[in-house]
C-alpha cells in the first residue's frame, strides 16, 4: 500500500486526520529488484535540537525533536537515537520541522508531534499534528489550518503540545500567529480551536520582518496536580492564562504581568516552564527575546526566572543573584527532578562568551550554584582563572572545537550555546541531557551538589583562588541523531567528502566515524565540491567564510587530508558568496563561479593564488568540468549551456535550446566519458526533469521516464565494461524517489520505499565509484544518507 496524499477538513470547527502507513513497499520499474539498506554518513548531530523530553511514566522512554530533521526515540540498550520521521515525503518536506512533541503519561506508547518547519510562503504545507500509537513505529496525521515554525525563532519555547493527565484523550496545542489555543479530544485525530481562549499573543521579534516577523503566539501548557492548567503566552501584559475547570473557561494569573512581563526595563515572555508537583511550585523561565540566536539586550537583565505557589498564588522573583559575567542575557531551559523535590536547573541562553552557564538549586530557588565560575586576582587581571564542576568529553564530536584551541575562559568546546533544550530524568536524578552544540548528557549529576562553592578568598594573596572540586564526566549523547543539511558530494573512492550547511564539511574514510571538519579555509558553510575526474586527489570547495583571511574556495591536493585556502577576490564580500567551483579533469585549471550575482566567473592556474576573469560567462553560472577530457568544462544558466574547450579560459554557448530557462538546475559529467553530461531541474509547470547529452552540450535528449528530477550523479558500473551507474532524485509516474539505471537511462528502478524518504532530497546525489549499487544522498536536515544493495 502506497501512503496516501494527506486530506483533511480546514474548516473553524475541527481538522480531521489521516493515516500514514510507513512500511509500504515501493513502486518499481524496470527490471532489477534490488532491495536496499539504508545508514547515515556519520557525523553525529550537526543540527539544533530544541527540546528533549522524557516520558513521566516509562523509564528510559525520551525523545529529541529538531528544527528540521525530525523526531528521534531514544535506544537505551544501545544509547543511540532512532529516527522516526524517515517516511515523510518530498511533498511533505516541511514535517520534518518539529516545534513540538508529548509523550503520553498515562499511555506512554502515545506520542505526538507539532510539525511544519516555517510560518513562510516558502514552506508548501500547512502545520500538522502527527499521532502514533506505538511509540512512533507508525503515524497518522491531522492537518492544520495554519502553518507552524519548527525552524523559526521561538522554535526551544515550549512545549507547544501537552497530554492531560488526568484524561490523557485530551491534547493541547499553543499555536503562533494569531492561531490561539487548539485542543483535540480523541488522541489527536481531530483539532479544533479552544474558542474561549481568550489571548493568542502579541510578541514579535522584528514586526515587518520576513523570517522574525512572527507573532510568537502560545507559547506552552502546564497540568497542576488538581486539575487546574495553565499556559504560557507571548504577550509580557497577559502572559499567564489558568483554567480550573477542565478548559471550559479561562483567567489571567493575577500577578503574572507584573513578574513575567518585564526584567530591568526589558519587555520579557515566559518561554518554558515547569511544575514541582510535591512543593506546589510553578517555576517560569522569561527572556527579551525568543531565542534561539540573539545575546543579552542593550541594557539590563534579560531574563528572570519567577516561582508561582499553587497553592497561595503568591509570586517570588528566584532569578539567581549571582553570575560570573555580571549580567544574564536571558534564559532557556528550564527542569525539575522529580525524585528530589526541590531541586531545578535552569540554563542560560547566547552567553555567547566566553560559555553558557547552567545554574543548579537545591532549595526551590532560594540559592543557586553555577556550573563554572572566575576566579581573579587582586588586580581583576584578564584572563581570570576558570574552573569547572564537570570535565566534558567529546569522543564522537571531536569537531565541536571548530578548529579552535583553549583561549583562557573560553574554551574550545563549550558547555553549550542556545541551551533551550535541558531536561533531568523524572526516574533518575543522576541523569540530565541538554543541547549545547551537541547533546550532553551525564549520569553523575548529583555529584554537583556534593562540591560547594567553586571559588573562594585567600586572605593572605588577596585575591580570589579556584577552590578544590572533584569533577564529575559529562559525555556526548547525540548518537544516532544526523540533522546535517548536505550541500554537495564528492565521492572518489575510499574517500567521501562533504559540503555541510552550518559546518563547512567533512572528509571521511570511514562512514562509521564523524572523519575530519574542514577548516581552512574557515567555511561557515560548505556549498559547492568537485574533484578532478583523472586525479581524483584533486579536490575543491566553495563555501561561505567570514572575514577577510580566507577566499571562498579551498584546494586539496592529497584527497581532503590538508587543504589549502585561496585568494580573495576583490569585490566578491564574505558571506554566502560561495557560488560553484569546478576543477579540469587534470587539476590543472580551477574555475570558479561567485556566487553574490554580480562577478563574472574567474579561473586560476596557480591552485586560487591569483583569478583571471573567463570570458563568455555570465555572473551567477553554474560550472561543472568533464571527468575525461581536461580541456572541457561546462556551464549553465538561464536556459542557456555553455562549454569550454580550452581548460576553461573561455566559454561560448553550445545553442542547445529546449533546457529549463526557470528553478533551479544540477549539470553533472560522466566519469570515464568525455562529453556525457546529464542535466536536471527546472521549475513546476514550465521546463523541469532530465536531459542528457553525448556531445559537450550541443544537443539534449530528454529523458522521459521522469515529470521532475532535481539530482543526478554516476557511481560504479553493474558490469566491468559497461555505462556508470545512474543515480538520480526524480518523480515518475506520479512517485517521488530515489531512482537508478543500470543501462546508460533506458530503465530505471525506485531503489527507496516509502519508509525511508527523509522529506527534500533534491540538492545532490552521487554513487561510489568503487561500490556498485552505493549511492549516497544529501538530505535537508537528515544527513548524508547512503544505500548499499543487500547481500
Amino acid at each position: 500500500m502506497r501512503r496516501r496524499t494527506l486530506a483533511a477538513s480546514l474548516g473553524a470547527a475541527a481538522v480531521a486526520a489521516a493515516a500514514v502507513p510507513t512500511g509500504a513497499q515501493a513502486k518499481t520499474s524496470g527490471r532489477c529488484e534490488d532491495a536496499y539498506t539504508w545508514r547515515n554518513a556519520i557525523v553525529n548531530g550537526g543540527g539544533w535540537v530544541p527540546g528533549i523530553v522524557f516520558n513521566e511514566t516509562e523509564a528510559g522512554l525520551i525523545y529529541a525533536r529538531t528544527d528540521i530533521g525530525g523526531l528521534y526515540r531514544w535506544q537505551e540498550p544501545t544509547q543511540t537515537w532512532k529516527p522516526l520521521l524517515d517516511w515523510i515525503g518530498w511533498d511533505q518536506w516541511g514535517w520534518t520541522g518539529v516545534v513540538s512533541v508529548a509523550t503520553d503519561p498515562v499511555e506512554p506508547n502515545r506520542v505526538y508531534a507539532a510539525v511544519g518547519t516555517y510560518t513562510k510562503d516558502w514552506d508548501p504545507t500547512s502545520g500538522a499534528v502527527l499521532y502514533s500509537d506505538d511509540y512512533g513505529q507508525t503515524w497518522g496525521a491531522a492537518e492544520l489550518p495554519f502553518k507552524q515554525g519548527g525552524n523559526m525563532p521561538g522554535r526551544g519555547m515550549g512545549e507547544r503540545l501537552a497530554v492531560d493527565p488526568h484524561d490523557n484523550a485530551v491534547v493541547y496545542l499553543g499555536a503562533p500567529n494569531g492561531n490561539g489555543l487548539w485542543r483535540s479530544h480523541d488522541h489527536g485525530r481531530t483539532w479544533a480551536e479552544v474558542t474561549d481562549f481568550p489571548n493568542p499573543g502579541n510578541f514579535v521579534v522584528t514586526p515587518g520582518d520576513p523570517y522574525s516577523g512572527d507573532n510568537q503566539g502560545v507559547i506552552w501548557i502546564e497540568f497542576a496536580q488538581d486539575g487546574r492548567i495553565l499556559v504560557g503566552v507571548a504577550d509580557p501584559a497577559d502572559p499567564l492564562y489558568v483554567s480550573a475547570d477542565r478548559g471550559r473557561t479561562w483567567q489571567p494569573v493575577p500577578g503574572a504581568a507584573t513578574a513575567l512581563g518585564t526584567a530591568d526595563g526589558n519587555r520579557t515572555i515566559p518561554k518554558q516552564a515547569a511544575i514541582d508537583h510535591e512543593n506546589g511550585h510553578l517555576f517560569i523561565v522569561t527572556s527579551w527575546d525568543p531565542g534561539p540566536y540573539n545575546g543579552p539586550p542593550a541594557t539590563g537583565r534579560g531574563g528572570s526566572i519567577q516561582r508561582l505557589a499553587l497553592a497561595t498564588g503568591e509570586w517570588t522573583d528566584v532569578t539567581p543573584a549571582y553570575d560570573p559575567l555580571g549580567t544574564i542575557p536571558g534564559f532557556g531551559g528550564i527542569t525539575v527532578d522529580r525524585q528530589r523535590p526541590g531541586t531545578l536547573m535552569a540554563a542560560t541562553e547566547n552567553h555567547w562568551y566566553p560559555d553558557e552557564i547552567l545554574f543548579r538549586s537545591t532549595d526551590s530557588g532560594a540559592t543557586w550554584q553555577t556550573s563554572w565560575d572566575y576566579a581573579w586576582d587582586a588586580n581583576w587581571s584578564w584572563p581570570p582563572e576558570r574552573t569547572d564542576r564537570f570535565t566534558l568529553d567529546p569522543t564522537g564530536n571531536e569537531w565541536l572545537t571548530f578548529g579552535k584551541v583553549d583561549d583562557g575562559p573560553a574554551y574550545a568546546i563549550k558547555h553549550g550555546w542556545m541551551i533551550d533544550a535541558l531536561s533531568i530524568d523524572p526516574h533518575d536524578s543522576d541523569r540530565v541531557m541538554w543541547i549545547g552544540g551537541t547533546i550532553w548528557g551525564t549520569e553523575q549529576l548529583t555529584a554537583w551538589d556534593a562540591q560547594g562553592p567553586l571559588v573562594g578568598w585567600d586572605d593572605a594573596a588577596g585575591r580570589q583562588v579556584p577552590l578544590p572540586v572533584e569533577p564529575f564526566d559529562v559525555g556526548i549523547r547525540v548518537q544516532g541523531i544526523e540533522e546535517t543539511a548536505v550541500q554537495d558530494i564528492a565521492a572518489l573512492g575510499g574517500t567521501l567528502v562533504s559540503a555541510m550547511g552550518d559546518l563547512g564539511g567533512f572528509v571521511q574514510t570511514d562512514l562509521d566515524q564523524p572523519g575530519v571538519m574542514i577548516r581552512r579555509p574557515n567555511w561557515t558553510s560548505g556549498r559547492s565540491l568537485d574533484f578532478a575526474g583523472l586525479n581524483p586527489d584533486v579536490v575543491v570547495g566553495t563555501g561561505d567564510v567570514e572575514g577577510e583571511a580566507d577566499g571562498h574556495v579551498g584546494v586539496s591536493l592529497d584527497r581532503g587530508a590538508a587543504w589549502l585556502t585561496t585568494k580573495r577576490l576583490d569585490g566578491v564580500a564574505g558571506g554566502g558568496n560561495a557560488g560553484t567551483v569546478a576543477v579540469s579533469a587534470d587539476g590543472a585549471v580551477i574555475v570558479w563561479s561567485p556566487g553574490d550575482g554580480e562577478t563574472t566567473p574567474v579561473c586560476s592556474t596557480d591552485l586560487g593564488q591569483s583569478w583571471t576573469a573567463v570570458e563568455g560567462l555570465p555572473a551567477g553560472a553554474l560550472v561543472r568540468s568533464d571527468r575525461a577530457d581536461p580541456n572541457r568544462l561546462y556551464a549553465f544558466a538561464s536556459g542557456v549551456c555553455y562549454a569550454s574547450t580550452n581548460s576553461g579560459l573561455a566559454f561560448a554557448a553550445t545553442g542547445a535550446t529546449g533546457l529549463p530557462s526557470e528553478g533551479p538546475v544540477e549539470l553533472r559529467a560522466v566519469p570515464g566519458k568525455a562529453k556525457h553530461l546529464w542535466l536536471t531541474g527546472g521549475e513546476a509547470g514550465k521546463a523541469y526533469g532530465m536531459w542528457r547529452s553525448v556531445d559537450g552540450g550541443r544537443t539534449w535528449r530528454r529523458v522521459r521516464d521522469f515529470e521532475e528530477a532535481d539530482a543526478v550523479g554516476f557511481g560504479k558500473s553493474r558490469t566491468r565494461y559497461g555505462y556508470p551507474a545512474i543515480y538520480t532524485s526524480a518523480k515518475a509516474g506520479g512517485v517521488r524517489g530515489i531512482w537508478r539505471s543500470t543501462d546508460e537511462g533506458r530503465n530505471w528502478q525506485r531503489i527507496n520505499d516509502d519508509a525511508h524518504q527523509w522529506g527534500w532530497t533534491g540538492k545532490a546525489v552521487s554513487g561510489d565509484p568503487d561500490v556498485y549499487g552505493r549511492v549516497y544522498i544529501a538530505t535537508n536536515g537528515r544527513g548524508l544518507i547512503y544505500g548499499d544493495i543487500i547481500d
